[in-house]
């Protein structure tokens, strides 16, 4: 898969590649926010500190072609609202998101992701786009659904959500419908 450019511009939104800069912004907008982080595959952060253990990791990746991860900011004011990103198996592309809850309900995670799939797309070797969402998490369904995935299948107990007690929890997958083959 060829590599996604290092930003992108929507009508309210910059969607910037993730530096280590970001870790405070982060941090405090969303990864040590329980409410935010309670669908998410990775533990709520306690301190910045393990935010700049993520960063070592998602900074890195993109330089492989394995994942990447963007900022979210609103053109405004410049402030880290949240974060998209995808992880690459080559070509079968996981998405995923995450926002501040001080933002949400106004269509910021739709604007982002629907730019992100976009690129995606676009892009050479790209054969599926897809994403999973705990059956609880209706608003993400509904971002979902808003950018044009389809619901694939529903999934019995299939993840367990770290921040909610790892109880294994039945999940909804959505996948990109319009690929090219």
């Amino acid at each position: 898969m060829q590599q996604l450019p290092n930003s992108l511009e929507t009508e309210r939104l910059l969607i910037q590649r993730l530096k280590y800069e970001d870790a405070e912004e982060i941090f405090y907008a969303y990864a040590s926010k329980l409410e935010a982080t309670r669908f998410v595959s990775w533990p709520v952060h306690q301190l910045v500190a393990d935010t700049n253990k993520y960063l070592k990791r998602a900074v890195p990746a993109w330089s492989a072609g394995l994942a990447y991860h963007y900022s979210i900011r609103t053109k405004e004011e410049n402030r880290l609202i949240g974060s998209v990103g995808v992880i690459n198996d080559g070509g079968n592309i996981q998405l995923g998101y995450v926002m501040s809850p001080t933002v949400w309900n106004r269509g910021y995670a739709t604007e982002a992701v629907n730019d992100i799939i976009k690129q995606l797309v676009t892009l050479e070797g790209v054969y599926r786009i897809w994403t999973f969402v705990d059956v609880e998490n209706v608003a993400s369904q509904r971002v979902l659904q808003k950018v044009g995935m389809v619901e694939e299948a529903r999934l019995t107990k299939w993840f367990r959500f770290v921040n909610q007690n790892n109880q294994l929890k039945d999940c909804v997958l959505f996948r990109w419908p319009k690929l090219k083959e």
